[in-house]
């Protein structure tokens, strides 16, 4: 937090109080879709472990028979379109540069779900609903979007990070007041692995004490290599020196825990959130890299799906996958789906 910076964060928190006021007493219009909607979203600046639990809510829908949609705005995409469509396909390939980087990553992650990228979200749920008949939509980073009207409202919140009314934006990284959490049905807190939830788990409640609040731990998947998708075997790899590279919003996350999965890191670079490579980039971090004797080079998915095709490492590049394990997952599940059941039974 920058403490020169809390006069702007009082201007920044009576602007959100205003807009809050004009959706609740109508001054702006919220448009209601013909299917369910639940977002999943954060009350931060990036970097919670959101997009591993869209993918946990896509999956447990998926599990019970529900046809859906993804719903995103399509944050750093180069296209200047209006709305992309990104139809169903086992083999279907999607460009981050055109769509942005987390919608290509849940692309890849959910292949049997359309997803539509577009500022209006209201429009690309229509076009979703008309299109590909879904049952229900899953609205991406959407806690914020007060113009459509969800069903269920799933907030994420980083254990490792402080949350209070002196974080707002710009001074910290917090996108609304505390009190905002009251929106929420069921709030998730994430990386539990790296820090206690009890602090923040009675802060939710106090606020908002008929929420439903779960823990959740990041956990390893898998690995692929960074430029071709395919599935690797890195066990040898735990026993030599590696470094790590990403641009994501929470790098000291990715940093511990590719520690805590027993990796021995010799350098960390952290870029930008969102940030696309190039080759300069790549090769000053492959060059440190094998200046402290790496073996190999390990980032996140989110990052991989942004580098070039043309890129040609001397160094292997290794993309972790991850997945969020809920604590009470049949409760989260129960919870969910009460939630879908009340709205629209």
């Amino acid at each position: 937090m920058n403490p020169l910076l809390l006069p702007f964060s009082a201007a920044f928190r009576l602007g959100v109080a205003l807009r809050q006021a004009g959706y609740e007493r109508g001054w702006f219009k919220t448009h209601r879709l013909a299917r369910p909607v639940v977002s999943v979203g954060n009350l931060t600046v990036g970097g919670t472990g959101k997009t591993p639990l869209v993918v946990s809510v896509a999956n447990i829908l998926l599990r019970r028979g529900w046809k859906l949609s993804i719903l995103t705005r399509g944050y750093g995409r180069k296209s200047k379109e209006e709305m992309i469509v990104v139809p169903p396909g086992e083999r279907r390939q999607a460009d981050a540069a055109e769509i942005g980087d987390e919608p290509a990553l849940l692309a890849r992650a959910l292949p049997q779900v359309p997803l539509v990228i577009c500022a209006d979200r209201f429009r690309g749920g229509k076009t979703a609903e008309e299109r590909f008949h879904v049952d229900v939509h899953i609205l991406d980073d959407g806690f914020q979007h007060l113009a459509l009207a969800r069903d269920v409202d799933l907030l994420a919140l980083d254990t490792t990070q402080p949350i209070s009314d002196l974080h707002l934006l710009p001074a910290g990284r917090q996108r609304e007041p505390l009190s905002a959490l009251r929106r929420a049905q069921i709030v998730v807190l994430t990386r539990i692995d790296s820090a206690n939830p009890q602090s923040l788990q009675e802060l939710v409640l106090k606020i908002h004490p008929t929420a439903k609040v779960f823990p959740s731990r990041t956990e390893l998947k898998g690995w692929t290599s960074a430029l071709s998708g395919a599935a690797i075997s890195i066990d040898s790899i735990r026993t030599q020196k590696v470094a790590a590279f990403c641009g994501i919003g929470n790098p000291r996350a990715f940093f511990s825990d590719l520690r805590r999965w027993g990796f021995q890191l010799v350098a960390e670079d952290a870029f930008p959130d969102h940030h696309v490579y190039t080759g300069d980039e790549i090769q000053r971090v492959v060059d440190a890299a094998q200046s402290r004797g790496a073996a190999a080079l390990l980032t996140t998915q989110k990052d991989a799906v942004r580098f070039s095709a043309d890129l040609r490492p001397l160094l292997p590049i290794l993309a972790c996958e991850i997945e969020a394990q809920i604590q009470n997952a049949e409760d989260f599940e129960r919870s969910l789906l009460n939630c879908l059941e009340k709205a629209h039974p």
